[in-house]
């Protein structure tokens, strides 16, 4: 057995909300103790308000993405990182006129059940 292994067709996440999900470790692919996962979300997109069980670090490639976490708003630019720890209130968005694409690390792993996402 290898000591390595080498994702070279991630998961692609069905989503209704026109963002990319390729989950290339986690819980729908290779499994790990941490999922990572390349993304692009689509101009004016945005998710719920959560409050996950899992640590997420987001790296951006392209575009603009903006954080409210915990009351407090940020904007991240290309070449930009965040560190957001588990149990804090968060939501996600692309307000912007451009896509924005980035990565995403979550420890434990990403499922959507830990996401503990607020109702619309």
């Amino acid at each position: 057995m290898k000591n390595y292994k080498v994702q070279k067709s991630p998961f692609v996440v069905p989503t209704n909300d026109g963002k990319l999900i390729e989950e290339h470790f986690g819980m729908a692919s290779i499994k790990a103790d941490l999922s990572l996962a390349h993304m692009i979300a689509p101009p004016g997109w945005s998710e719920p308000f959560q409050t996950p069980d899992f640590d997420e670090i987001t790296y951006v490639i392209k575009g603009k993405k903006r954080f409210i976490i915990d009351g407090d708003e940020l904007i991240l630019g290309p070449g930009e990182s965040i560190k957001i720890n588990k149990g804090s209130r968060i939501q996600y968005a692309n307000p912007f006129d451009e896509p924005c694409e980035y990565i995403a690390i979550c420890t434990p792993p990403f499922e959507l059940d830990k996401a503990n996402r607020e109702e619309d």
